[in-house]
């Protein structure tokens, strides 16, 4: 349980996120990702980097509980460790690439949609359960997979995209069997790896440079409200509705 990671091929880093049952991360579970996205990045025999998950899904977001039971300190904490864990995957020095299976929300559209590629499960979806939770964020980077009107649409109601209809829009690379993921990104990035490494981080860093959207501003933007939210009380009350209707 926790964050691993291991190279099964020269030049690749498999960074793994397994925290049962659902992939909710703890406050710590996010800066855990991070520190080791970037040390991944940083290791100059490392050219590519896929970002993997155990279980049913690949990341349901952040652990409500956690927050429902700490308060303040845990939403600060979350708020932060859930920004360094998705400018870790963006900035990142070397490609990386997501392997999405099942479930992808909240935090998990984070990390996919600031991923350099995204290989997902034919049962993965996408989705931002936000206003359903109390909370906001991750607009910036579900707007990276989808186009700004559907972007709004799904944000407002909840509804989740398929990986599929990703595929459609040209945002997921490839949608394969889920026995099939693991290879599927492996062999991608193996075909990534066999270039140049120090080209390879010059290209990730000038594709960076010709972003239109400062991703880093954007989602700390996002944040401001997600606190207004919470210490206005509207959060705590929606959450307490989730949790009445997920217990029921």
């Amino acid at each position: 349980m926790g964050v691993s990671t291991s190279s099964p091929e020269k030049g690749i880093s498999v960074v793994t996120v397994d925290f049962p049952p659902v992939n909710a991360l703890p406050v710590d579970g996010w800066y855990a990702l991070a520190d080791a996205v970037r040390t991944a990045g940083r290791d100059p025999g490392t050219r590519c980097v896929v970002l993997a998950a155990e279980g049913r899904g690949f990341n349901a977001g952040v652990d409500i509980k956690e927050i429902q039971a700490r308060g303040p300190d845990a939403l600060v904490g979350v708020n932060r460790g859930c920004f360094e864990a998705f400018s870790a995957v963006y900035e990142c020095e070397v490609p990386v690439v997501a392997a999405v299976q099942g479930f992808c929300l909240g935090g998990g559209v984070g990390l996919a949609g600031n991923a350099d590629v995204v290989v997902a499960s034919e049962d993965a979806s996408f989705g931002l359960p936000e206003l359903d939770r109390g909370a906001l964020g991750a607009a910036t980077h579900l707007a990276r997979l989808v186009p700004q009107h559907l972007m709004r649409a799904l944000y407002f109601t909840s509804r989740t995209v398929t990986a599929a209809e990703l595929h459609g829009h040209g945002s997921v690379w490839a949608v394969v069997p889920r026995d099939e993921l693991g290879d599927a990104a492996l062999g991608l990035a193996r075909e990534i790896a066999a270039k140049d490494g120090e080209l390879l981080r010059l290209a990730k860093a000038a594709l960076n440079g010709i972003d239109p959207v400062d991703v880093r501003r954007s989602y700390r933007f996002e944040q401001g409200f997600t606190f207004e939210a919470s210490v206005s009380g509207v959060a705590d009350r929606v959450r307490d509705r989730f949790g009445k209707e997920d217990a029921g």
